[in-house]
């Protein structure tokens, strides 16, 4: 657990009818758990429906113009099961990454203290302390019961968000897209239409993954397709055309070009802020490291779970933070 003095900076409004708990609404009665997350943006949706466009496009190109035709039947089946296997690991990442609420589950219970007072405003100094274990944050929560019911410590601080009208955990950011807070948020992502955070950071990271190595694989595919068709005869290396053949062939290998580029260097930027322990809006805003710093390993398991095991690599397991809780903040 890591004491923070009360004096640190934060990206909060200082303006008082922002810092007045009696304008904030309570929030609406929680759904029962296990209530899916999705995000209505059109833009989001736009952007993931193309992605599963994409992916079945290559499907259809690998399976109906490469493999099938294809005389060498150990050569289709062993590169039709793996293409096949990645693809449907790919596209469940997708779906996690996206159905995921980004913020893990945090309850009331979840802020602890000795004593209790109400500041006039929220960005000064109150008699108590908040700590958020798991650290969600409940959209219009900042309300007077609710900090009363804290239990604060004396001269300690609590932050609000005047944008969703939330109490602001340390490493939280406001998505305007999203429309709430999500902490440890690294960026929203169109392509998944959904804000990447500690919650769905894994899911996210295996889909670029996944992503990267059908895409190395479609173009390898390609390669050699093309060859073969070059030593035979075009009309007999596919079900199609020649020119239909050249045609979707050049689009398969520009799109896998495309994603393998793209979803590499994504997949190694999130490597590095996991490594590193620091989000991209917090690399961006270069803000001042208030929080315990541990090893790349520890780092790792803190996203993909604890112990190691084969689960890292499946969209299906949901990490296990084990006994202890990486992200332990009194503020």
């Amino acid at each position: 657990m890591m004491l923070l003095p009360t004096h640190h900076f934060r990206d909060i409004e200082r303006k008082p009818e922002y810092l007045q708990p009696e304008k904030c609404v309570p929030p609406p009665h929680p759904g029962p758990v296990g209530t899916m997350w999705f995000i209505r943006d059109g833009c989001g949706i736009a952007c993931a429906i193309v992605t599963w466009f994409l992916v079945l496009y290559a499907e259809f190109v690998v399976l109906f113009v490469m493999l099938i035709p294809s005389r060498d039947y150990v050569y289709s089946i062993i590169n039709g099961i793996v293409f096949n296997l990645l693809a449907f690991l790919a596209l469940a990442s997708h779906c996690r990454a996206m159905l995921t609420d980004p913020v893990r589950t945090c309850t009331e219970t979840a802020f602890t203290g000795q004593g209790s007072s109400f500041p006039e405003k929220l960005d000064q100094p109150v008699s108590g302390g908040s700590k958020c274990l798991l650290g969600a944050v409940p959209k219009g929560n900042a309300t007077k019961e609710f900090i009363e019911s804290l239990q604060l410590k004396p001269g300690q601080v609590v932050y609000k968000c005047p944008k969703c009208c939330s109490i602001k955990p340390d490493r939280a950011h406001h998505c305007s897209v999203c429309k709430r807070c999500i902490r440890k948020m690294d960026h929203h992502c169109p392509w998944v239409n959904n804000c990447v955070g500690e919650n769905n950071q894994k899911y996210f990271v295996l889909f670029t993954m996944y992503i990267a190595l059908i895409s190395l694989h479609a173009l390898i595919m390609v390669g050699f397709h093309f060859l073969h068709c070059f030593e035979e005869d075009w009309t007999k290396c596919s079900s199609f055309s020649p020119p239909t053949t050249v045609i979707l062939l050049i689009l398969l290998c520009f799109e896998g070009l495309l994603f393998l580029i793209f979803t590499s260097v994504m997949f190694g930027t999130q490597v590095h802020s996991i490594c590193t322990d620091e989000t991209g809006i917090e690399q961006l805003k270069k803000e001042e490291r208030r929080w315990a710093k541990k090893t790349k390993w520890m780092n790792m398991k803190a996203v993909f779970g604890h112990p190691f095991s084969l689960g890292w690599a499946s969209p299906f397991a949901t990490p296990d933070q084990g006994k202890a809780d990486p992200y332990q903040y009194v503020v």
